[in-house]
C-alpha cells in the first residue's frame, strides 16, 4: 500500500490528490458545486452536494491513477473550516443546509453577547472574537430556528459538526463521530488552553454537549471507511482544518515561520509555538496543529474575500471568461490610475470585524475600465495581507520584546500562480515571498498527517526538509510609492465602514 488518499472539501469544490509512497502528487480529481444565496449576507451548501462531490472525485481520482482502493494506505480529510452542519443521529439527514463559514446571518446574536461584555471571556477561552464567522452562533441559530430542532437536539437525537466530522461521520458508517483539535478551535465552543469543550460557553448559547463531537490529534485514528465506499475498508488517520493543514504542508513548524493561503478567502498563520499569543490587535489565537496531545498554537489574520474577488470579475461583472485573464488585464492597466476596490462583499475580516461593511470601489475617472478594475481587484488582496501582517508584527514583537519579525511570508492557494499578483504583494508588505515548488501545500499537509501515521511518511523533522522552493519575490517598489499606495487604501477601508 504506497499510497494515501487526501481529501480537500473546499467552500466551492471539493477535491482528491493521490500521494505516492514519495509525497508526490501523482493524480488530482476537482468538482465544483453550486452555492445558494437565500438572503444577502446568507451563504449556504447543501450537504448532498458535500457529499457526492467528495465521493464520486475520490472514486474518480482512483480510476485516474489507474490503481486499486487496495494501494491506498489511509485516507487524510482537509476542509473549509467554521462551516456547521447538524443532521439526524438516526438517519443521518441534515436538519437544514450547511450554513457556510462567509455567512453573516448571526451578526444580531454576535452583537447581543458583545453588548452584554461577554467578548473578553470568549476570546480567554476560545482565542477567537464574537463575529458570525465561528461555529458557534450558526450552531445556535440552526437550533433556534429550524422547527423541531431545539427540542430533538435535548432528546440526544441531532449531532453537530464541521465539515470533516460529518464526512468521517458518513464515510465510516455512523460509528465515528469525531473531529480534530484545529476544526474545534474555530467553533467558538472550545478552550484552546484546556483542550475541551467549554460547559460554559455552550450553556450560555443552549447547546446540549452531546451534540459535540469527540477532539483528537491531528493524527489519529478516525475509523475506516465502510466496505462499500471504495470497495474495501480504508483507514482515516488525518484531519485538520485547510488553513492548517496548510501550515503543515509549508513545514511551518517553528515559533515565528508564517504562511498565507490564497484561496476563496486569504488566512495568513503564524505559529507561536507552544504559546497562545492573546493578541492585542483583533487577531485570532487559535491551534496550528495538535501532535501526540501537545498543541502548537499559531496567530491568525482571515480576510473574507481573495479568491471570491476574482469570480466575481468573472460572475458579477463578466469582464472576464477565466482567472487567468485577470492578470494580462492588471498588467495593461492604465499606471497613472489608482482604483481601489475593498471587496467587503460580506464584511471585513481581520482586522477589522465589521459584519455590517460592504464593498466599494474609489477612484474612478472617465477613463477608468476593465483593465483598472481588474488590478484593483489583485491589488485588494495584497492591501488587505498586509493589514494582517501589520497587526501580527505588532502581537509578535511584543511577545518576544522585538526580538523578532515576520521575515519571509511562504504562499500557496490559486492565487499564488499569479506572479504579478505576488509580486505586488512583495512589493507592498515589503517582505519576500516565497512560492513552493509543490502548490497542493493544503492536501499535501493532510496526506503526511496520514501517512506519518500509517508509517509510509518520514518523521516532522525530514518531512519539513523536503520544502522546496519554486521562485522567491524580492520587493521593487520604491518606499515612497508603497507608503503612500498603503495610506490610500487605509483610506479607502475607513470611508467603506463609514458609509
Amino acid at each position: 500500500m504506497t499510497y494515501i488518499l487526501a481529501i480537500d472539501q473546499g467552500t466551492t469544490s471539493s477535491r482528491a490528490i493521490l500521494f505516492d509512497e514519495k509525497l508526490h502528487a501523482c493524480a488530482v480529481a476537482h468538482q465544483e458545486f453550486p452555492q445558494h444565496y437565500p438572503q444577502s449576507g446568507w451563504v449556504e451548501h447543501n450537504v448532498s452536494d458535500l457529499w457526492s462531490t467528495v465521493v464520486d472525485t475520490c472514486r474518480n481520482v482512483i480510476d485516474r491513477a489507474g490503481i486499486t482502493p487496495t494501494d491506498i494506505a489511509a485516507i487524510g480529510i482537509t476542509n473549509q473550516r467554521e462551516t456547521t452542519l447538524v443532521w439526524n443521529r438516526r438517519t443521518g439527514h441534515p436538519i437544514h443546509n450547511a450554513i457556510v463559514w462567509q455567512d453573516r446571518r448571526t451578526a444580531a446574536i454576535c452583537a447581543s453577547l458583545r453588548d452584554d461584555g461577554l467578548e473578553p471571556m470568549f476570546t480567554e477561552r476560545t482565542g477567537l472574537l464574537l463575529d458570525p464567522y465561528f461555529s458557534g452562533t450558526k450552531l445556535k441559530w440552526l437550533l433556534d430556528n429550524v422547527d423541531g430542532a431545539r427540542a430533538a437536539a435535548r432528546a440526544g437525537d441531532l449531532m453537530f459538526g464541521t465539515v470533516d466530522s460529518f464526512l468521517v461521520w458518513k464515510m465510516t458508517g455512523g460509528k465515528s463521530h469525531l473531529t480534530d483539535a484545529t476544526n474545534a478551535a474555530r467553533t467558538l465552543l472550545y478552550d484552546i488552553h484546556k483542550g475541551r469543550w467549554s460547559r460554559t460557553i455552550c450553556d450560555l448559547l443552549d447547546i446540549p454537549m452531546d451534540l459535540l463531537p469527540e477532539v483528537r490529534d491531528c493524527s489519529s485514528d478516525f475509523g475506516t471507511t465502510r466496505d462499500d465506499l471504495f470497495g474495501r475498508p480504508i483507514p482515516i488517520c488525518g484531519v485538520a482544518g485547510d488553513q492548517q493543514a496548510a501550515t503543515i504542508g509549508q513545514a511551518c513548524f517553528s515559533a515565528g515561520m508564517l504562511k498565507s493561503t490564497y484561496g476563496t478567502g486569504c488566512f495568513a498563520l503564524l505559529n507561536t509555538g507552544d504559546t497562545p499569543v492573546r493578541s492585542h490587535n483583533r487577531l485570532l489565537t487559535t491551534i496550528a496543529y495538535q501532535l501526540n496531545g501537545k498543541p502548537t498554537y499559531a496567530l491568525e489574520g482571515s480576510i473574507f474575500v481573495a479568491g471570491a474577488v476574482v469570480q466575481w470579475l468573472r460572475d458579477g461583472l463578466k469582464i472576464i471568461r477565466s482567472a487567468h485573464e485577470a492578470q494580462p488585464m492588471a498588467e495593461a492597466a492604465d499606471p497613472e490610475q489608482n482604483v481601489i476596490l475593498v471587496p467587503a462583499f460580506t464584511g471585513l475580516g481581520a482586522p477589522y470585524w465589521n459584519a455590517e461593511c460592504r464593498g466599494a470601489i474609489f477612484g474612478l475617472s472617465r477613463n477608468s475600465g476593465p483593465n483598472e478594475l481588474a488590478r484593483a481587484a489583485l491589488e485588494s488582496v495584497g492591501y488587505q495581507t498586509r493589514d494582517l501582517l501589520e497587526a501580527m508584527r505588532l502581537d509578535w514583537n511584543s511577545e518576544t520584546d522585538g526580538g523578532a519579525g515576520c521575515a519571509t511570508l511562504r504562499v500557496d492557494g490559486g492565487m499564488s500562480v499569479s506572479n504579478w499578483t505576488m509580486q505586488f504583494l512583495s512589493d507592498i508588505i515589503d517582505a519576500p515571498v516565497d512560492r513552493p515548488a509543490t502548490m497542493e501545500t493544503t492536501a499535501m499537509g493532510v496526506a503526511w498527517l496520514a501517512g506519518e501515521r500509517a508509517g509510509l511518511y518520514p518523521d516532522q523533522k525530514r518531512f519539513a526538509q523536503m520544502w522546496a522552493l519554486d521562485r522567491k519575490f524580492i520587493p521593487l517598489m520604491s518606499n515612497e510609492t508603497r507608503h503612500a499606495k498603503y495610506q490610500t487604501w487605509q483610506r479607502a477601508v475607513d470611508a467603506a465602514q463609514s458609509f
